[in-house]
């Protein structure tokens, strides 16, 4: 992923199932279920190709209505996120490791949008 791209987005709703037919009549997703903390990632595909995330807004951290979550891609976590409040901006969530995906930060822009930073895991070095 290239710095500065939008390179996901996931829904966090009271009601996945409804969400997931929402969208599976609207646009033709399907979904493959990812474990994570406190229940389903659901990672929504249209031909094959992942498009988004779905999970239940019970499963964050923070009291948050609905809502859906913008991540821009960053080649380095530690200076997006001293970036972000070095220009007035707030950092909601510390960067932390999702595996097999990189490391997320969910940050604020000085207005007080929410969005969130993902620095792609490097592939392993060859041996």
């Amino acid at each position: 992923m290239e710095q500065g791209t939008v390179c996901w987005s996931e829904l966090a709703t009271r009601d996945v199932e409804a969400a997931k037919a929402h969208y599976a009549a609207l646009v033709g997703w399907t979904y493959e279920a990812a474990p994570m903390d406190g229940g389903t990632y659901w990672i929504a595909s249209r031909s094959g190709r992942p498009t988004a995330g779905i999970m239940d807004v019970a499963a964050i951290p923070h009291e948050v209505p609905p809502h859906w979550l913008t991540y821009i891609a960053v080649d380095d976590m530690d200076a997006a996120v001293a970036t972000v409040s070095e220009t007035g901006g707030h950092v909601i969530r510390e960067p932390f490791a999702v595996p097999n995906v990189g490391r997320i930060a969910i940050v604020s822009e000085p207005g007080g949008g929410g969005y969130g930073l993902l620095e792609p895991e490097k592939p392993a070095a060859a041996t």
